[in-house]
C-alpha cells in the first residue's frame, strides 16, 4: 500500500543532519552570555544538542504535558531557546513565543487566549527577574500547571531545567512528525487588536526556504543570528535557516556592536541575519577588512516602506539579501543586485531565487481594493487574519478571503508596474519587535500625572522609539510600572526626552 506524503517538521530536518554529522558544531552561544544571563557560553555538536533535547523532551513529558498542548517560552537568543523548542517538538508540543518587551498584562492575555499548560523562562535576562515576570503571570492564567526555568535563584515553585540537563535523558513518547501539525503561535497586533497567530511546520520551514534561497546561502554554512527569534520572522531567520542549510546557528542576544564582530570572527560566521539598519551600518564600516568571512547577509526590516529609500550596499563580497517583514502575517526577500540598490518588486507570484526562471513559488504579493498590500502562499496563516464578522451578521456566510491584508499602504508604480510600500498600518506603533495600538500612549501617558509627555518618534532602526518627559520621574517609572510595562521598556525613563 501506498504510503501518503508527509511534510518534514523541524524537528525532522535537525535529525537528519544528526545522522549525517554528529560529531559537527551545532549550537554556538553569544560571547557575552555571561553578562545577558549568568551562564557560561556553550558550544555544542549535533550529538549533544540531540542528548540535551531528549532530556528536555523527556521532562516535559513526565511533568504531564498532553501532545498537541502548547508551551509557552519567553527566552533570550541563546542556545536554551533552540534546545527548548525541538525539546517541545520532540514532545508533540505547540510553543507559543513570548516577546521579551512584554507587559506583565500581555503575558497574562497570551497565556490565557492560547490555554497554555506550561511556561518556560531564564532567571534573568539583562539584570531584569523574567522568573518572576512569568511567576506572575501563570498566577493569573487558569490553565497553566507548570513553571520552569533555566539560571540560578529560580523562585519557589519554578522547576530548574538546569537541573535537567544534567541528568540523563528519561522515557519521551512516540510522536508522528508531520509537518501539516501546528508547531507555534506568535502574537501580532492589528486594527481589531490583539491576534494570536498558530502555525504548522511546513509554513516556518516555507519562511526560512524564502530567506535561504533568495540569499543563496551554502549547505553546512555558519550562520549569525543577530535578531530577536521570538516572532515568526525570527524564528524563521533563525531556526528554520540553521535546519535547512545543516550547518552550524551561533546566537547573539541584541546587541553589543563589538561583541557582535568579535563573534563573527573568531566563530568564523558565513551569513550575517540581522536588522536591516544595523546590517547598513556595519556593510559602512568596511565590512571586508573588518570580517572577511562574511558571504552573506541578510537585513530583516521590520518597516518595509523604508526598504525603497535605504542606502546603497558597499560590500559586494557579501551581498545583502531584503527581507520584508510583515508583522506575523508573513514576509518575502529580495536579494539586491551589483549597483548595491533595493531591486523593484513586483506584484504576483514570486520564486525562491526570486530571478531564476523556474524556481519554487515562494508566495504572491498582491494589491487589495483597499489599496494596501496582500499575501499569500505557504507560509501566510490566512485564517488566523480572516476579518471579523460583521454585527448583525452572524447567520450571513462571508465570502471566503484567499489572502492575508497586511494592512501596510502601498500602490503600483506607473513606469515599472513595481510594488511601491508607502506606509505602515495606521494606529499601530512598533518599538523594536513590541507592536502596540497609538492609542495606548494616551492611556500610558494620562497614568504618568500632569504636565507629563509620552509619544512615539520615528526611528530608523526600530520604526518608533518611546519619548517621554515627566516633572516626578520616579513616580513616572512608578505608574508604568503599575500598568505593567515590563522593565526594559521602563528603566530608560528620563527627565528630559528619551527612549522609554
Amino acid at each position: 500500500m501506498n504510503q501518503p506524503a508527509v511534510s518534514p517538521t523541524l524537528d525532522t530536518l535537525f535529525q537528519r543532519t544528526l545522522m549525517r554529522q554528529p560529531h559537527a558544531p551545532a549550537l554556538l552561544d553569544p560571547l557575552n552570555k555571561a553578562r545577558v544571563t549568568g551562564h557560561q557560553p556553550r558550544r555544542m555538536t549535533y550529538a549533544e544538542a540531540d542528548t540535551a533535547i531528549e532530556a528536555l523532551s523527556a521532562h516535559f513529558v513526565e511533568s504531564g504535558l498532553p501532545a498537541n498542548s502548547v508551551i509557552a517560552i519567553q527566552l533570550p537568543a541563546t542556545v536554551e531557546f533552540v534546545l527548548t523548542v525541538l525539546a517541545a517538538h520532540r514532545a508533540g508540543l505547540v510553543v507559543a513565543v513570548l516577546p521579551l518587551l512584554w507587559r506583565h498584562a500581555e503575558l497574562t492575555a497570551a497565556l490565557n487566549r492560547t490555554a497554555a499548560r506550561a511556561i518556560v523562562t531564564m532567571s534573568k535576562v539583562d539584570g531584569v527577574s523574567y522568573s518572576d515576570l512569568a511567576m506572575h503571570a501563570a498566577a493569573e492564567a487558569f490553565s497553566i500547571r507548570y513553571v520552569c526555568g533555566f539560571g540560578a535563584d529560580l523562585p519557589e515553585g519554578m522547576a530548574s531545567l538546569d537541573d535537567v540537563l544534567a541528568r540523563p535523558p528519561g522515557t519521551t513518547r512516540a510522536v508522528i512528525q508531520d509537518g501539516r501539525k501546528a508547531a507555534m503561535i506568535s502574537f501580532d497586533v492589528t486594527a481589531e487588536g490583539f491576534r494570536p497567530v498558530p502555525r504548522p511546520h511546513f509554513s516556518l520551514i516555507a519562511g526560512g526556504l524564502a530567506m535561504s534561497l533568495e540569499a543563496d546561502i551554502k549547505q553546512g554554512a555558519t550562520v549569525m543570528a543577530a535578531f530577536t527569534p521570538m516572532s515568526f520572522a525570527g524564528l524563521a531567520s533563525s531556526l528554520a535557516v540553521w535546519l535547512l542549510c545543516g550547518g552550524t546557528l551561533a546566537l547573539h542576544h541584541p546587541f553589543e556592536n563589538d561583541v557582535l564582530e568579535q563573534q563573527i570572527n573568531e566563530q568564523e560566521c558565513e551569513v550575517l541575519i540581522a536588522p536591516a539598519q544595523l546590517a547598513l551600518r556595519l556593510g559602512d564600516a568596511d565590512l571586508a577588512a573588518r570580517m572577511p568571512s562574511l558571504r552573506n547577509v541578510i537585513g530583516l526590516w521590520r518597516a518595509p516602506e523604508q526598504v525603497a529609500a535605504s542606502d546603497a550596499w558597499i560590500a559586494p563580497h557579501a551581498p545583502l539579501t531584503d527581507v520584508y517583514l510583515f508583522g506575523e502575517a508573513g514576509l518575502f526577500g529580495a536579494r539586491r543586485g551589483e549597483d548595491g540598490m533595493p531591486v523593484a518588486v513586483m506584484p504576483g507570484p514570486h520564486g525562491a531565487p526570486r530571478e531564476q526562471s523556474g524556481s519554487s513559488i515562494a508566495g504572491e504579493i498582491l494589491l487589495t481594493p483597499r489599496g494596501t498590500l496582500g499575501l499569500r502562499g505557504a507560509m501566510v496563516p490566512i485564517a488566523a487574519y480572516a476579518p471579523p464578522q460583521p454585527v448583525g451578521d452572524t447567520l450571513t456566510a462571508q465570502p471566503p478571503r484567499d489572502y492575508v491584508d497586511t494592512g501596510y499602504a502601498a500602490r503600483l508604480d506607473r513606469p515599472s508596474g513595481a510594488i511601491c510600500i508607502t506606509a505602515p498600518p495606521s494606529g499601530i506603533m512598533a518599538v523594536g519587535g513590541y507592536r502596540f495600538l497609538s492609542n495606548d500612549l494616551q492611556e500610558w501617558a494620562r497614568r504618568l500625572g500632569q504636565g507629563a509627555l509620552l509619544t512615539a518618534l520615528p526611528d530608523r532602526l526600530s520604526g518608533h522609539r518611546l519619548a517621554g518627559r515627566a516633572q516626578d520621574n520616579a513616580r513616572a517609572r512608578e505608574a508604568l510600572n503599575e500598568l505593567g510595562l515590563n522593565p526594559l521598556m521602563v528603566e530608560a525613563f528620563r527627565d528630559r526626552s528619551g527612549p522609554v
